[in-house]
């Protein structure tokens, strides 16, 4: 599933491991979802929505899936 977390993390000037701490996860995490190594979990995915002022569908894209 593509994502444009990157591009939303660097627009608000966070780091990872700023992103990380406002999400309760690793920078780790943080780091494979930008990725696209792992596709987070709803919970997961409602707080990264949440945390960019926007909704799932605009942050994941599920038409990408592999």
């Amino acid at each position: 599933m593509d994502n444009d977390v990157a591009a939303r993390r660097a627009a608000h000037g966070w780091s990872q491991a700023e992103l990380a701490k406002r999400l309760g996860v690793s920078r780790q995490t943080v780091i494979s979802i930008e990725r696209g190594r792992f596709d987070p979990s709803l919970p997961l995915a409602f707080r990264i929505a949440r945390v960019f002022d926007a909704r799932i569908e605009e942050v994941f894209d599920p038409g990408a899936e592999s």
